[in-house]
Order: structure tokens, then sequence, then C-alpha cells
């Protein structure tokens, strides 16, 4: 039976701050959770991006934000 509507928020956390139990999860599993978990486009800004890439270690992308089509 699936309980998941039972999970409070704090148990939620845990499971993503318990590095063994986030390892339970499978490549498809976080990437379907990275592009789904922001609530809408006001969370993506230049700097959040930015920082994803610094943690990641990506040094071959550049964001750049273009605000009324200008740079």
């Amino acid at each position: 039976m699936e309980n998941y509507l039972q999970i409070s928020r704090e148990d939620f956390m845990k499971f993503f701050r318990d590095d063994e139990k986030l390892n339970e999860l499978t490549v498809d599993d976080r990437v379907e959770i990275f592009r789904t978990i922001l609530v809408g486009s006001s969370d993506l800004t230049k700097e959040l991006l930015n920082e994803v890439l610094g943690d990641y270690c990506v040094d071959n992308l550049e964001v750049i934000e273009i605000n009324n089509g200008e740079n």
C-alpha cells in the first residue's frame, strides 16, 4: 500500500539529507526529481543555475541572462 501521503515534511527532508537513502535512488529517479521539484519559472534564476553548475563542477557551460531581448 502506498502511504506516501503520511510522510511529514521533516521525514521527507531527512530522506534527502541521508546519503545512504539517497543512494537508493536511480539516476532516472534523481533526474525526475531535479526536473520537477521547483514550483515555477520564478524559481529558475541565473544565480541558481550558476550555483548548480558550480556545485557539479561543470565548467563548459555558461548561463546568460537576457532581459527584453538584450544581454
